[in-house]
């Protein structure tokens, strides 16, 4: 007999592979583009400096960098304040299509034993140089020739088309050889315009559409100053000998800069793309592939155990002529009078679902718009803005959801219900971030949270995410509680002795690894753009590996309820949530995997953030897929309730 669950998932499944291609490569500029006419000048303002060694970013002025006569900050939106960016004008004079061959930033610096050897710090712990121009972040070619094994003359033959670029971001402040640092002072900008086409006559309109540096380190001397006229003269890079900085004493630095300015047929809506480009999409088709075959290897499970298990039950318990042979019969029908028993502690099961719905609404909404290129990265910390504000606005729904499962569990206190919602899950958030500011404070890093930014977030906290809890509070602990089809018993039933794999944690385990085998691929891309500052973009495959994740959340949940109830076990609730979220353990196996392997973290600082933050992604993943396999199993075991004739 064929499988009559498998016909409109497998059309489900194609249907979002065939809308793949459109939603990936669908990109909407962030901001309008800005023309620019020849001469015209071009603002170059520095962000910040980063290290994935020490994930510390501090701001540029914190090097004694050339700095102008009046400094002036842009104002930042909530997210790019949380991501550490100080964007701030600089003393690079660039002007549109106007090349410079080498001119001084400001005249020779002397730097100070104490300011010597924070450059030398900064550059062993491989720090980057963060700089936009009109809003374009700067990076560094690199070039690689995979075919290094062909032959001499092939490979000279094929160099142009064989050659991968890719892309830094930033630049890099200098470079370590052995116990000596050198600076790179010496910045060639090379920016690359698109001419708009105008009608004849028309002054033409210029789009800047990429902006790379070259970077080198020229010892002073090498460089021949002239400073009246703020010249200077670039040497070959053979005969010139490198700024290195001791650290031990006073060194002199004169910083320079070169621009050369090509055009490009890259327009202006596209000029992302060059940051963007990843050589190993295949392997996000290969996790999506790979994630839709655990999907329909789930479905075929589960449609196993619906079609063939519950039906033959179902016809077994609803037998009337052998009311004592089903007596005697063991399975889940012996346990309908206690199935919906309350568990212990309602309030803070309803609460943690509560916080549950509203991250999951959020996500869900987040990653959608993203998905459909309003969250682009040319807007500059928009992704975190929309996330904090839209959870705050989610609580309604968090509040809603949590006042009827209260109810429904027998609840009655629902103004302290509703206060519990409201601060369990922001509450340990706030107080881990607090904790870890106070480190990076003490550092005088830019990641460090003003003190007003945190005033801010926690009125937004009090005065928009509590009043809205509240409000779907009260009108969810108003309407009906769920309808449970069978009445529970006065008298709790003895649970009998479980077998050794219906332990919690056996559970968690068995019920982690499938929806965490479903996602982990992409995983890896979402930890490089948090902790290697790169630019995470492909929201498409984000889109539906949490469709996928959903999906196999939900079947894995219904499976192990099913198996529970089977061993007349009742006491479901907090275990299908604490199950659900299985995947979140194997989140944090990964995190400490990619810890040690990935990372080149040794300090005490760094290291605290890395495991602090991360246990803030592994409780909020644990809520979000308890939550989704909580409501599944929830759903599943009324139905098949429902379909049982109960005396």
């Amino acid at each position: 007999m064929p499988n009559p669950g498998f016909v409109p998932e497998t059309w489900w499944a194609l249907l979002l592979m065939a809308s793949l291609p459109v939603v990936w490569p669908f990109y909407v500029p962030g901001v309008a583009p800005r023309d620019f006419h020849e001469g015209d000048t071009v603002d170059l303002k520095a962000v910040k400096l980063t290290s994935s060694r020490t994930q510390l970013p501090y701001e540029y002025y914190s090097l004694p960098f050339c700095k102008p006569d009046s400094v002036f900050y842009k104002g930042e939106n909530l997210g790019e304040v949380l991501r550490g960016d100080r964007i701030v004008n600089t003393l690079y004079n660039v002007e549109m299509n106007k090349d410079r061959k080498c001119e001084m930033v400001c005249n020779k610096k002397k730097l100070s034993i104490d300011e010597s050897k924070l450059v030398a710090e900064r550059v062993q712990e491989e720090y980057y140089v963060h700089l936009i121009a009109d809003n374009l972040p700067v990076a560094t070619r690199l070039e690689f020739y995979p075919n290094r094994e062909a032959a001499a003359e092939e490979e000279q033959q094929k160099k142009d088309s064989a050659k991968e670029v890719q892309f830094e971001h930033g630049y890099r402040l200098g470079f370590a050889d052995g116990n000596k640092f050198y600076l790179h002072n010496h910045l060639s900008l090379i920016l690359y315009f698109h001419r708009e086409k105008l009608e004849e006559q028309e002054v033409h309109n210029y789009r800047v559409v990429r902006f790379e540096v070259i970077p080198q380190s020229v010892k002073v001397e090498d460089l021949k100053a002239v400073e009246k006229d703020r010249t200077c003269t670039l040497p070959e890079a053979s005969v010139s000998a490198p700024q290195e900085i001791d650290p031990t004493k006073e060194n002199e630095v004169l910083f320079t800069y070169s621009v050369h300015w090509e055009e490009s047929e890259v327009k202006w809506a596209s000029r992302w793309d060059t940051y963007l480009t990843m050589s190993d999409v295949q392997i996000h088709w290969f996790s999506i592939v790979n994630s839709v075959v655990v999907v329909f290897f789930l479905s075929g499970i589960l449609s196993m155990i619906i079609i063939r298990t519950l039906r033959k039950d179902i016809a077994n318990y609803n037998r009337e002529d052998d009311i004592e042979d089903t007596m005697e019969e063991s399975g889940w029908k012996n346990v309908h009078g206690d199935v919906f028993r309350p568990p212990q502690y309602p309030m803070i099961l309803s609460s943690l679902l509560g916080s549950g719905i509203q991250l999951f609404c959020m996500i869900l909404i987040v990653i959608f718009v993203a998905m459909l290129g309003m969250l682009s990265p040319s807007s500059r910390g928009a992704l975190m803005t929309t996330a904090c504000f839209l959870f705050m606005f989610m609580g309604v729904f968090g509040g809603y959801f949590a006042g009827r499962l209260y109810r429904t569990l027998k609840g009655h206190r629902w103004r302290k219900g509703a206060f519990c919602t409201a601060t369990l899950y922001p509450a340990v958030v706030f107080g881990i971030c607090f904790i870890l500011n106070c480190f990076i404070w003490g550092e005088h890093s830019s990641g460090a949270v003003p003190f007003t930014t945190m005033l801010a977030l926690l009125c937004m906290w009090f005065g928009i995410s509590m009043p809205l809890v509240y409000l779907g509070y009260y009108f969810g602990f108003r309407k009906q509680p769920y309808d449970n089809p069978v009445r529970t018993n006065q008298i709790p039933r003895q649970v009998p002795e479980q077998r050794w794999y219906m332990n919690k944690f056996v559970g968690i385990l068995m019920a982690g690894i499938l929806p965490f085998g479903a996602m982990f691929i992409e995983l890896f891309f979402i930890f490089s753009a948090i902790w290697e500052n790169q630019f995470y973009y492909l929201f498409g495959f984000l889109f539906l590996v949490f469709i996928i994740l959903v999906v196999s959340c939900s079947q894995i949940s219904i499976v192990m309820v099913y198996f529970q109830l089977c061993a007349e076990d009742y006491r479901w609730w907090w275990r299908t949530f604490l199950v659900s979220g299985g995947s979140a353990f194997y989140v944090l196996i990964y995190a400490v995997f990619y810890f040690i392997n990935k990372l080149d973290i040794v300090e005490f600082i760094p290291s605290l953030l890395y495991f602090g933050y991360t246990a803030l992604m592994v409780l909020s993943f644990w809520l979000l897929t308890g939550t989704i396999g909580f409501y599944a199993a929830y759903m599943f075991i009324r139905k098949i309730y429902a379909a049982v004739k109960i005396d």
